[in-house]
């Protein structure tokens, strides 16, 4: 079973509350509706449902998942059923946007299913951390993890991050976890090209507080900021769902959380 369908079931199954009523409004059996989650939930590495005897909740990562999952799946409907004209066959050429690490991880899924329930209908999907000017570029959708500025362009709220620091098990045991924001100018930091000015990393409601670092690393992208990290080569800023899976295995550890950093 595709992503797409797979996702389509856990949506409908947080809807009905058991897989036998997602079953019935899906005209599925049970056991095809318990496989689809499970293998999704294997995909993600996360339990997105508690199961028991007479009913099935979301947990905390599911709550977050659905929220994404359902206006992510009507958004691309919506693209689709307007290109096709109305018509049942949604055929034509669409242009989609996302972040590297955010698209590969949760765009790709529901694109590719997207193109086998819909020969007809061709897409291009751009993974990129740069500004995008939709107009110029020609992009249809655009997936975005930050601020809308003023704009006559619609938008629709996917769901939330946070911008977290990370580090390794080991770096940690090697240099000890810094106790406050002001401890990191004492750290080994791994930064990125478009770091604000003065490699400046804030912290606080409002973004108020700020430590000025000099990275020994610079890197251009997120996925080489965590295997840097992992590496123990030092402390990283990035989102939360770029590194769900190594706080999860134990390769990195969460640090500062309780200074919400900006």
């Amino acid at each position: 079973m595709d992503s797409l369908n797979a996702i389509r079931i856990f949506v409908a199954v947080a809807d009905e509350g058991s897989f036998a009523g997602a079953a019935r409004r899906l005209r599925i059996t049970p056991a095809m509706a318990t496989r689809a989650v499970a293998a999704l939930e294997a995909r993600l590495g996360a339990a997105l449902l508690r199961r028991t005897t007479r009913a099935v909740s979301l947990t905390g990562a599911g709550a977050a998942y659905l929220l994404r999952a359902r206006l992510a799946l009507d958004e691309l409907e919506d693209a689709a059923r307007e290109l096709g004209g109305g018509n049942a066959e949604p055929r034509g050429a669409l242009v989609v946007t996302a972040p590297v690490l955010f698209g590969r991880l949760h765009v790709l899924p529901i694109v590719t299913g997207l193109l086998r329930r819909h020969p007809a209908l061709d897409i291009r999907l751009t993974l990129n951390d740069r500004i995008v000017r939709l107009a110029e570029e020609g992009v249809d959708i655009a997936i975005r993890l930050a601020p809308l500025p003023d704009s006559a362009l619609r938008a629709v709220r996917l769901g939330t991050v946070r911008r977290i620091l990370v580090a390794s098990p080991a770096y940690v045991a090697r240099r000890g976890a810094p106790m406050s924001p002001a401890a990191l100018a004492g750290h080994e930091a791994i930064g990125f090209e478009n770091e604000a000015p003065g490699n400046e990393w804030r912290f606080g409601e409002g973004a108020g507080h700020a430590v000025r670092l000099r990275p020994r690393l610079t890197l251009d992208n997120a996925d080489a900021a965590i295997a840097a990290a992992i590496e123990g080569m030092g402390i990283t800023r990035v989102l939360d769902y770029q590194v769900a899976d190594a706080l999860r295995d134990g390769r990195l550890i969460e640090l500062l959380g309780e200074y919400a950093p900006a």
